[in-house]
């Protein structure tokens, strides 16, 4: 019986060691600091309150909003935190204001995390909703009346190491997400959602970035799904869903004559669905000391995309001051590998390059892309490369 009880008692020193009965992190429950879960209550300063807790403890801590509803106006979660282990659990859904657009409009932020090493943002199941309630924004844009800038929904500014993972974000009035300055970043299973109609709803803006990860998520909106800003470096982008929207944009670029350039992008196992663009890489043709090069496109399904593979070094919306002007962006070392799919226009392979700055190491290998059960065709100008496999359309190399 002895010999049972130290052996039992072995086990449990065993058992506690490799599992430890407690973590020593500290829970930061909103509601405690005022927040209503009744989506009527202005809950901004207890998430506030809930947050400054939650940052300034020296164990591993966690601000969890729990179910329900919470009215929350424009916020910034600044750091540095103590801990680098500093998570926000969102179980309910954060909303704006209901129909004041001008309370987060009139900022280029809804909800801000800025200067953090080691954040996590998780979303519960049935949770983890952010909703912005863009309509009447929308409505304002398109009636060309007075408005407010617009604001992102969940920005990550000067973020590392970080996640975000399992967030729903719905009708943001500009873009769903941003990360800027940000590096080790990883974003998975988010859902990002808006009208086709709705302007500028773009998914994931990036931009000054170093090693994101964004995968197994699913984006439809207004705009790109996601939007590749300049310096953004090791990139990628995987099991992604796309569309509607304006497709996975590397651009635009050369807004500004001093641009970082773009580099190591790598976007595979992507599907896109009823969207304007596919595979897209624009420039403003202006001067610019930016480029873009070594960047792989792999393993991508089309369904019915209006530009499934666009170059365009010509971008110049209203053509306000650059009609006649060629891109300074070089752009290099792009990959095509196994894209197939249908194109809703005959053209599905369009690489218009810059005159000045021709496009080079260009590759499509095993490129299928059909029009109306026909192959498509494909449009070059300045743009050299190399071609391998079944390519459909043919290849202009």
């Amino acid at each position: 019986m002895a010999k049972r009880v130290i052996l039992f008692s072995l086990n449990l020193i065993l058992l506690v060691i490799i599992f430890p009965l407690s973590t020593n992190a500290v829970t930061y429950n909103v509601v405690r600091y005022g927040a209503k879960p009744n989506g009527r209550t202005d809950s901004t300063k207890s998430l506030l309150r809930a947050w400054s807790l939650a940052c300034n403890s020296k164990k591993p801590a966690t601000m969890w909003i729990p179910r329900g509803a919470y009215l929350v106006k424009t916020i910034v979660f600044i750091g540095p935190c103590r801990s680098t282990r500093v998570t926000v659990q969102i179980d309910g859904t954060i909303q704006a204001p209901p129909r004041n657009y001008w309370v987060i409009g009139n900022s280029r932020n809804w909800i801000l995390f800025h200067g953090i090493n080691g954040l996590t943002i998780n979303g519960g199941k049935g949770g983890g909703i952010l909703n912005a309630r863009g309509s009447h924004f929308w409505d304002c844009r398109r009636s060309g009346g007075s408005c407010p800038e617009g604001a992102t929904s969940l920005s990550l500014d000067n973020v590392k190491n970080g996640i975000v993972s399992g967030i729903v974000s719905v009708d943001s009035q500009w873009s769903h997400m941003s990360v800027n300055g940000s590096n080790n970043m990883r974003v998975r299973r988010v859902v990002l959602i808006a009208p086709a109609q709705s302007p500028n709803t773009d998914g994931i803006d990036i931009q000054s970035s170093t090693g994101v990860a964004i995968v197994d998520s699913s984006i439809g909106t207004g705009d790109d799904c996601i939007a590749i800003g300049p310096g953004t470096k090791k990139l990628l982008i995987q099991g992604v869903k796309c569309g509607p929207g304006h497709g996975i944009s590397i651009g635009s670029l050369a807004r500004s004559p001093n641009e970082a350039g773009v580099e190591g992008i790598t976007v595979k196992d992507v599907t896109f669905t009823g969207s304007d663009n596919g595979l897209r890489i624009k420039t403003w043709p202006k001067p610019s000391n930016g480029f873009v090069k070594n960047v792989l496109y792999q393993n991508i399904h089309m369904n019915y995309v209006r530009n499934p593979i666009i170059i365009d070094q010509i971008y110049c919306p209203g053509t306000k001051g650059c009609s006649n002007q060629n891109s300074g962006i070089k752009i290099s070392g792009v990959t095509y590998l196994n894209v197939y799919g249908t194109s809703a226009t005959p053209i599905a392979v369009n690489l218009h390059c810059s005159a000045t700055n021709p496009c080079n190491g260009i590759k499509l290998y095993n490129v299928d892309l059909t029009y109306s059960k026909k192959p498509a065709s494909t449009f070059c100008f300045s743009a050299a490369g190399t071609s391998k496999g079944q390519v459909l359309p043919g290849s202009c190399f």
